[in-house]
């Protein structure tokens, strides 16, 4: 049981973020515990939405995007959000098995993405403090100033909803990812 109160339906939630619910719900078709329970505050919902819609409309692949979460998660040790990232990684990315593994121990079977994924899971480690030569080595798998830019705010709002989601223990309403406690 979350720590926070999850409000259980869009009309419990508090009146300014009803609006920001239903987007949610035409967007994907329910709304996750997760959006839920952010909208005990409407400011913190609308900027993660914001943030959110913002980057997905970045240069930076929407698997590739998956892939981050993933090693942010596992880095993090947030289960609701890497059960959540392995159901989309697989269901929506359509990344496989093996992929999601890597993906979770901060690498990608793909030799581009694992640049970025190494970089990201670097940025959180390091907590920005990464070398030259990791910018270097992210520079020459082919990423360019602005996706290294959205790199950095991918693992910004990742760590964000990790701890949100540590903090208020919330309910995982995804399938539950290997090894993570239900």
């Amino acid at each position: 049981m979350s720590r926070i109160p999850t409000p259980a339906t869009i009309n419990d939630a508090p009146e300014a973020s009803r609006p920001l619910l239903e987007q949610v719900s035409k967007q994907l078709g329910s709304v996750p515990n997760m959006f839920r329970l952010e909208a005990q505050s409407a400011a913190a919902l609308e900027g993660h939405l914001g943030l959110s819609g913002a980057l997905a409309k970045g240069r930076v692949p929407a698997a590739t995007r998956e892939r981050i979460a993933l090693a942010i998660a596992e880095y993090n040790g947030c289960g609701y959000c890497l059960s959540a990232h392995s159901y989309i990684a697989a269901n929506l990315a359509k990344l496989s098995p093996e992929e999601i593994a890597a993906n979770r121990s901060g690498r990608s079977t793909d030799a581009k993405a694992d640049a970025a994924v190494v970089f990201a899971l670097k940025v959180a480690q390091l907590r920005g403090r990464v070398t030259d030569a990791d910018l270097a080595a992210v520079r020459e798998a082919g990423y360019d100033e602005a996706q290294i830019v959205e790199i950095v705010q991918h693992v910004a709002l990742n760590v964000y909803t990790n701890y949100l989601n540590e903090v208020a223990q919330t309910e995982i309403d995804f399938p539950v990812a290997t090894g993570v406690a239900a």
